[in-house]
């Protein structure tokens, strides 16, 4: 029997960024689901902070070159990879040298302003990860988002790339946790994100993209949910709720991979 596939796709990693609870999900999920015996790859993009030398990150030329067009605009797509060997684990970064690589913060800047352009970078990465696995050729059971930024990926998967016999059968697990932000993304986001396949009234929460929206409608393409925080918005919490599907709340540090392990099996067979 095949080993089921986990794709984790993740906003925050240690200890490429600091550690933050979001980020100690990210460096030892993956590597507690590889132990237990499924398939894994992992992808987070390349913010500016994250130091290439000492950890050394190096291109990957065979799944770079793409570019990507986002409102009329081409953005080469780079694709970089790490090791942390001791988990025998390895990382796929999303960089683009005007998205992420020469900035020094992740999601704001030094004063703590939001990105204006974070709705842009939130489509680059979601469709710069689904681009790579198609190179990679490597069909997940389980795509596991973690953070707003990959909000988009549910969308993409189950709407612009449905067809696509990679993806036809992957089941989504979305992850909520207490990364809210006042900001809103700008006007048009949800023009600017479209790609064929995507309908205007599926996507109705992004005509006005607050944190609270984004996550609503990454939920509704979403198989699965996670509560990965104690607290989370709870608008959100009310939303994800009254959509009836399978819920894994709140774990521990103590059990978490064991309960999510069983939560991609259960989501597996639906």
């Amino acid at each position: 029997m095949d080993k089921t596939k986990v794709l984790f796709i993740h906003q925050e990693i240690t200890p490429y960024l600091k550690e933050t609870p979001m980020s100690l999900i990210g460096r030892y999920l993956p590597q507690g689901i590889q132990e237990r015996g499924k398939e894994i790859r992992i992808f987070m993009p390349r913010f500016g902070n994250v130091n290439e030398r000492r950890n050394q990150l190096h291109e990957v030329i065979r799944l770079s070159g793409m570019n990507m067009i986002i409102n009329d605009t081409d953005h080469p797509l780079i694709i970089k990879v790490a090791s942390i060997q001791k988990a025998r684990i390895q990382i796929y970064f999303i960089d683009n040298d005007d998205f992420f690589t020469r900035r020094k913060f992740t999601i704001a800047d030094r004063n703590e302003d939001f990105y204006e352009d974070n709705d842009d970078r939130t489509i680059f990465f979601s469709r710069g990860v689904i681009e790579t696995v198609k190179k990679l050729n490597w069909p997940p059971d389980i795509i596991h988002c973690h953070g707003w930024i990959t909000s988009l990926v549910p969308l993409y998967i189950k709407r612009a790339f449905k067809d696509n016999p990679l993806f036809s059968d992957s089941k989504i697990v979305y992850s909520v946790y207490d990364d809210d932000f006042e900001s809103v993304f700008r006007k048009g986001y949800d023009k600017k994100l479209k790609m064929p396949g995507i309908i205007a009234k599926e996507i109705k929460f992004l005509k006005n993209p607050t944190y609270a929206n984004i996550q609503k409608s990454a939920l509704d393409f979403a198989d699965g949910i996670v509560f990965a925080s104690q607290k989370i918005n709870p608008d959100v919490e009310t939303y994800a709720r009254m959509l009836n599907k399978p819920i894994l709340e709140y774990q521990g540090e103590e059990n978490y991979v064991d309960a999510y392990n069983e939560f991609y099996d259960k989501i597996k067979e639906l």
